[in-house]
């Protein structure tokens, strides 16, 4: 991003909170007498039912009118980063396998098979796989997005937060809500649920919809067909069935279907001037020129299945929560972005690659039993089981494909207590030891390389968390929590005749510290947390020299610190105001560590380069961390 690009992403997001604050200051009083009081926000960052005012964890929520209108022109899971201060989310994957960074921590690896620091969870499942993280929303009640280390309740990989969605459950009232939008390009999108009672007072269902189309509208100037990319065909379907026999037993099973039929990532050669972060006249949104990729498909087909079943035992609830998903599918594209030779611009070679994902596996298991009571200590404990297997192919279309098979298993305990030592004062504190194991198998390669590996660690996480209240208005935290992602495996570059490579567990610690209040009679929510953190050992993808290869690494430490706010007033019962900012500032350390620059000669290296030409990458900020939202 440029300097100038910088301070008007910083303008623009300290306006937002400004107004907010000036507009509360100066007009609440003309207001105040009308207004309606704000609705409570009930969130389950800590896996049980609590108000966000009351959660010791920098935590940002949308729902309602709000989150439908995001997703009513067709959008996808990536349209939340501009929705939700801290969260940063893109893909080089078309509408699958998105990456996601919250407060600057992400990863920029874009194979199927890629790791990620940020969990996105769905009806209390993990969905670990980066195809899984793209599963489309429709029907949900409530996004959550919990900033900082979650590893004590929610495991490794959580080291930079989750992503956390809630889907709309079956209820014994009778209930429908639906959205139709139709647009430009014959894009149309279908969005609702219906449920109600089907034994009174015994079992409930609700049934749930997704589908969204758009036609081809990119015209391919090299084949000169019109109309040739950019189409998508999304449907999705979801059915839950409570059951309720007795007032102490629910059984909730989710059974879900996602079909898409679309077009992948387009890439776009030399639309970018070298030594400029500026837009040339080479870049057309409605235009490409393409020689490879055979019209740049992609295709996703997943199920997926879970029970969640809770027994009350009085002062003890018991929760069990089993798992299954599964999901096929493949991406094609010219990944060159133009024609080897021709353009537009200099591009050393053709490029035209296919990656599959096949036979994809993932099963998990919990077992939780917490306290329900109203006592001054309330607890949880629990157990954690999870496996995962698939195959990705990769077929470089210059030499045979090459195919890979990921095993990854990993399992864990855990417990969390809080203590009211007064009516104003609360403190928590919770623990979890997680085993992480992964195996890399090479089931195919034309080059004979790339060995089998294996990698494992043992980690223990922890958090702890003081919450004051210091008016029945405004209240104050602290915390400070770690956190680790288990080691990864980056078999990519096998199918290019190079060995996989390794990364060994990132750890991470923070400390953050926060206020949240209602305050003019409960119009105004303003809630802001100021954090740090350290990583070490954080893992990052290094991707470039003349193959383009794409390596795993570990940079010596990684440093961050920043502030966000959140905040939304009811000026009527009309109209609702919410706006929100973030600031992270993020900072490699690591002297000794240096990468391959890109090797068309096209960029400009910037950082400073050893006798090799590789690049010093001490004191740059994460990849892709985007300081300003």
């Amino acid at each position: 991003m440029t300097t100038s690009a910088k301070l008007r992403d910083s303008l623009r997001g300290s306006a937002a909170l400004a107004v907010l604050i000036l507009a509360a200051g100066v007009a609440a009083p003309a207001f105040a007498q009308d207004a309606t009081t704000l609705d409570d926000v009930i969130v389950t960052a800590q896996k049980r039912a609590e108000n966000i005012q009351e959660v010791p964890v920098s935590v940002a929520t949308l729902s309602g009118e709000r989150l439908t209108a995001i997703f009513a022109g067709g959008e996808d899971v990536l349209a939340l980063s501009s929705r939700v201060p801290g969260l940063y989310a893109e893909s080089s994957n078309g509408r699958v396998a998105p990456r996601f960074y919250i407060r600057g921590l992400g990863n920029s690896d874009f194979d199927v098979a890629a790791s990620q620091p940020v969990s996105i969870i769905q009806d209390d499942v993990v969905l670990e796989n980066v195809v899984l993280k793209s599963s489309p929303i429709y029907d949900v009640a409530q996004v959550e997005v919990l900033r900082g280390p979650q590893g004590t309740l929610f495991g490794r990989n959580t080291t930079a937060g989750i992503v956390k969605f809630d889907t709309v459950k079956p209820s014994h009232t009778f209930g429908a809500a639906g959205t139709a939008t139709y647009g430009t390009y014959g894009s149309y999108t279908l969005d609702g649920g219906v449920g109600g009672s089907l034994i009174a007072d015994k079992l409930s269902a609700r049934a749930s919809l997704l589908v969204q189309h758009r036609e081809d509208y990119i015209d391919n100037t090299f084949t000169g067909v019109k109309d040739a990319l950019g189409g998508y065909d999304e449907l999705a379907a979801r059915v839950q069935l409570l059951f309720t026999p007795t007032e102490n037993f629910s059984a909730l099973l989710n059974v879900h279907n996602r079909q898409f039929d679309g077009t992948s990532a387009l890439f776009r050669a030399n639309i970018v001037t070298k030594g400029s972060n500026a837009i040339n006249g080479n870049f057309d949104r409605d235009s490409v020129a393409f020689n490879g990729g055979g019209g740049n498909p992609q295709k996703y087909d997943g199920n997926g299945t879970s029970l969640k079943m809770d027994y009350d035992f009085g002062d003890v609830t018991l929760t069990s929560i089993t798992a299954y998903e599964t999901t096929n599918g493949y991406s094609r594209g010219d990944i060159d972005g133009g024609v080897g030779g021709v353009g537009p611009g200099f591009i050393p070679f053709d490029s035209d690659t296919q990656d599959s994902l096949a036979d994809l596996n993932q099963v998990t298991q919990e077992l939780r039993l917490a306290s329900d009571t109203d006592k001054p200590v309330t607890w949880q404990v629990g157990a954690y089981y999870f496996q995962s297997d698939f195959l990705v192919t990769t077929a470089p279309g210059f030499v045979p494909p090459s195919t890979l098979k990921h095993e990854n298993t990993s399992w864990a305990v855990f417990g969390q207590g809080s203590y009211a030592v007064s009516d104003d004062l609360k403190l928590t504190a919770g623990l979890r030891y997680t085993s992480d194991e992964k195996d890399l198998s090479v089931t195919k390669s034309p080059f004979g390389t790339g060995k089998a590996v294996s990698v494992s660690d043992e980690k223990v996480s922890w958090d702890l968390s003081a919450f004051y209240d210091l008016s029945s208005d405004v209240s104050v935290y602290g915390r400070v929590a770690s956190g680790f992602r288990g080691p990864s495996i980056q078999g990519r570059d096998i199918a290019f005749g190079s060995p996989s490579s390794v990364a060994q567990s990132e750890t991470i610690l923070s400390w953050e510290a926060g206020v949240k209040s209602e305050l003019l009679e409960r119009t105004l929510r303003l809630n802001g947390a100021v954090f740090t953190y350290t990583v070490e050992d954080p893992q990052f993808s290094a991707i470039g020299g003349v193959a383009n290869s794409n390596r795993l690494i570990n940079a010596d430490k990684a440093e961050a610190y920043g502030v966000e706010v959140d905040g939304e007033w009811a000026v009527t019962p009309n109209l609702l105001l919410t706006a929100g900012y973030s600031y992270a500032h993020t900072e490699i350390k690591d002297s000794s560590l240096a990468v391959a620059v890109c090797g068309s000669g096209q960029c400009t290296p910037t950082d400073p380069l050893t006798v090799g030409g590789a690049a010093k990458v001490d004191g740059n900020p994460f990849p892709n961390a985007r300081n300003m939202c």
